[in-house]
């Protein structure tokens, strides 16, 4: 059952599990943890991601991993673009935990920063948003999540996503659409599609 991994406070025994990933050339070397998504490896849609979207070619720039769990992409992220500043947001209190500890151990912790979703402030706007959402909390959960978030990207800003095909990437690319937010598929591997979403403006 997934329902633990969205809860604030999980009720299994809480445990560490190490994992090594290799991302866009930077060996990682991360904690994992019970009652967190993806315990003990990375999960394959983030991997198809990782593969499929290079880093942002910036300098600098601020960045959101949403839905960040044990850290991994707000991880990524802080380590391929020196000078950014990172956030990520989960509602799980262990994924938040996780993922500053696996941010500090990378000597990332003065630019990587995850919390609850209602300690960012709000005056914070993102050049770009990274995720493997959540696809599990049900579509009316899911798209009040992406409205929430999206509409504090900076002004051609964009969303790099990776969503399951059977889990409704294709419908999911069609509604942002229609919500003012331009989506477009970047890549379609094992069985995920990788969606890039804009943010009109200059």
């Amino acid at each position: 059952m997934d329902e633990h991994y969205f809860s604030a406070d999980p009720s299994v025994e809480f445990r560490r599990i190490p994992v090594q990933i290799v991302v866009w050339g930077h060996k990682l070397v991360m904690n994992t943890g019970s009652g967190v998504f993806s315990q003990g490896r990375l999960d394959v849609g983030t991997g198809v991601l990782f593969r499929e979207a290079a880093p942002p070619t910036r300098q600098g720039g601020t960045y959101l991993d949403l839905g960040c769990g044990y850290g991994v992409i707000g991880v990524a992220l802080a380590t391929a673009v020196p000078a950014s500043t990172v956030w990520g947001v989960d509602v799980n209190e262990r994924a938040v935990l996780l993922a500053n500890e696996n941010a500090h151990g990378h000597g990332l912790a003065d630019r990587f920063t995850a919390t609850t979703p209602d300690q960012v402030p709000a005056d914070v706007t993102f050049d770009e948003i990274w995720s493997n959402p959540p696809i599990r909390i049900g579509k009316e959960a899911l798209h009040d999540l992406l409205l929430t978030w999206l509409p504090r990207l900076a002004p051609g800003g964009r969303a790099v996503m990776v969503v399951g095909k059977n889990l409704g990437a294709d419908s999911l690319q069609r509604w942002l659409g229609e919500q003012g937010f331009p989506t477009t598929r970047l890549a379609s591997a094992k069985g995920f599609r990788v969606l890039e979403t804009r943010r009109a403006g200059t």
